[in-house]
């Protein structure tokens, strides 16, 4: 018995990983409104070594259209403004000298629509994800040696009804992202 209890805790950890990279995916596409975590996963060559953005620089939101990324050191400008280019985000950095600017500009209908498909195949990974840990973690149940058939059976229904909160939250995430990118 403690054995099943073991499984169903690994599923729910590996469920929460789950939802937490999704969220953390969702963060990164813009809703319209200028925020760091846009940037998360942009390299930057520093000192021949590739290092996040932001542990190179200090990126600021001083309106909701616009980014302001002001390097430690003012020789990472041009490999910083080469980095967001080849990131394909769809932003055009300029600088002034002493730190990197990006203006935001205004979502047009169509481009959130893609963002809003965008954000759907980012859930519905999530939502595969999930499954897959129920698959796994059932599978595993099965195989556990001493435990009776309803024991088992019990574990298993544990596990669906994990596997189905976790993809409400997964839909509710969706939702919400939805609604923040179709606001005007």
């Amino acid at each position: 018995m403690e054995e099943l209890e073991l499984y169903l805790e690994d599923a729910r950890d590996r469920m929460n990983k789950a939802l937490s990279h999704v969220s953390s995916e969702l963060a990164k596409i813009r809703a319209g409104k200028a925020n760091p975590s846009m940037l998360d996963g942009i390299m930057v060559s520093y000192y021949g070594a590739m290092s996040p953005l932001s542990q190179v620089s200090s990126i600021t939101t001083p309106d909701a259209r616009s980014l302001f990324i002001k390097p430690w050191e003012k020789s990472l400008i041009q490999e910083i403004e080469k980095s967001i280019i080849n990131a394909n985000l769809g932003l055009t950095p300029q600088n002034d000298g002493q730190q990197v600017i990006i203006n935001i500009p205004m979502l047009t209908e169509e481009r959130r629509k893609q963002l809003v498909k965008q954000v759907g195949q980012e859930c519905e990974h999530g939502k595969v994800s999930v499954r897959s840990i129920r698959k796994e973690t059932n599978e595993a149940l099965k195989k556990v040696k001493g435990v009776s058939e309803d024991d088992v059976k019990n574990a298993e229904e544990t596990t669906q009804k994990l596997t189905d909160d976790f993809i409400l939250k997964v839909e509710s995430l969706m939702k919400k992202k939805e609604v923040e990118i179709m606001t005007v």
